[in-house]
Order: structure tokens, then sequence, then C-alpha cells
């Protein structure tokens, strides 16, 4: 039997800030024993795409910065942290920053939130290589995408806490 607290403390975090994605997957039911990344990354990519363009919103504000301010005053999740430093994004150089902060402006001041990547895997360049391509995309293009990358993240996040999955 899944225990709600334990399934909620484990799992609230995996889509950013949004722990009623785990709430409503788990109320829903589609949790199902053994827990595996990829049957609990299922239940939560389904509650995201049935909520309200509203709440996918929501999740998409509620990502950071790459290498914005709260990255700089240590204020990230652990997992948003060890992500953007594994991609290097911890070591920028002066203007490598100063172009990451023109870009996040600019692309959060179009579309209305924070530019999303799943960043494992990619080395500051190409993360930039993409801010610069997708800044050009129209707002429903960009709007999918970022949801795309959210659920790619909240799968890597899983498959990290459900490792042998």
């Amino acid at each position: 039997m899944i225990e709600r607290a334990d399934f909620l403390a484990r799992f609230g975090g995996v889509f950013e800030h949004s722990p009623f994605i785990a709430e409503r997957a788990l109320d829903a039911g589609t949790v199902a024993e053994p827990l595996t990344a990829a049957g609990v990354h299922a239940a939560l990519t389904a509650v995201f795409r049935k909520a309200t363009p509203d709440e996918q919103m929501g999740v998409l504000r509620a990502h950071p910065d790459l290498a914005g301010k709260l990255a700089i005053a240590g204020e990230l999740t652990e997992d948003s942290r060890r992500e953007q430093a594994g991609a290097g994004l911890d070591r920028l150089s002066a203007e490598e920053h100063a172009r990451f902060t023109a870009l996040n402006s600019a692309y959060t001041q179009k579309f209305g939130f924070p530019f999303i990547i799943a960043v494992k895997g990619l080395t500051k360049d190409d993360i930039l290589a993409a801010f610069e391509t997708r800044i050009d995309n129209s707002a429903q293009e960009e709007f999918e995408t970022a949801k795309t990358q959210v659920e790619r993240i909240a799968l890597l996040r899983l498959t990290a806490l459900l490792p042998g999955d």
C-alpha cells in the first residue's frame, strides 16, 4: 500500500514546486506498486497533461532561470542546483553570465515563463544554442516545448529517485 505522506514527500517536488501533480496522481489511483520511474512518470505526466493551461503555466513559472538570481543566491531546489551544476552553469565567465541574464530576461518577457530545458548531458554551449534558437519560437510552440522539457526533467528526476528501473 502506498503511504500518501511518504509518496508526496518523495515525489511531490518532481514537477518543480508543484506537489498538486503528485497529489492528483495518487488520488486518481494511477500510481501502482512496485514504484518504477516509468510508472510514476506516466501517472504524473497524465496529471500534468490534464491540468488546465493556467495550472501548466504555473508549473512552468515555478522553474528557476538558468544561471539566474536564485542560483547566485544559493536558493535553488537541490534538484535544480545539481542539474545546473552538472551542465557547468555554476561556473560561467562574466561574459557567459551576462549572456544568460540577457536571454533569461528577453525570454521571460516574451513568453511569460523562464526558459526550461532538461540540462542533463548538455553543456553550457548546448544550452545557449537552444536558448538562442527557441527564443524565436511562437508562444504556442514554446509553451508546448517547455511542457515537453518539464516532463523530461521529471523523468530524469524519477530515474534518480528510483534507480534500477
